[in-house]
């Protein structure tokens, strides 16, 4: 089974964002990009503990272990070609109080920065 992202498809930043990983992912793919309100992204999100399907973030769901916030961000870069893909182990170096706060500061004005 591939691994899946899902993103808010409803969001003009998501959906760049999308675009931006289908364009860039290496040969070997095995990530599907599907929306949060997508019949497989209800399934997927339906699957999940009641903590995680309450959390206003992209899901990345990997080997069967759902990721959300950055730690999904930074996951995506192994999707991805080489180039990004090197970027992976640092990436880490970063605090997670920080990492999280930059992505929930986006999302919460992703639709007044980015429209809808």
């Amino acid at each position: 089974m591939a691994d899946i992202l899902l993103i808010d498809a409803h969001c003009v930043l998501c959906n760049r964002f999308g675009s931006f990983l289908t364009k860039r992912l290496s040969k070997r793919g095995g990530l599907r990009i599907y929306g949060i309100d997508s019949e497989q992204g209800v399934t997927v999100v339906g699957g999940l503990s009641e903590s995680l399907k309450e959390i206003d973030s992209m899901y990345l769901i990997r080997a069967g272990h759902p990721f959300v916030r950055s730690a999904a961000s930074i996951r995506l870069l192994l999707y991805m070609r080489w180039y990004y893909a090197m970027w992976y182990p640092f990436a880490w170096l970063f605090p997670l109080p920080l990492r999280d706060g930059i992505y929930r500061l986006v999302s919460r004005y992703r639709h007044r920065l980015f429209g809808e």
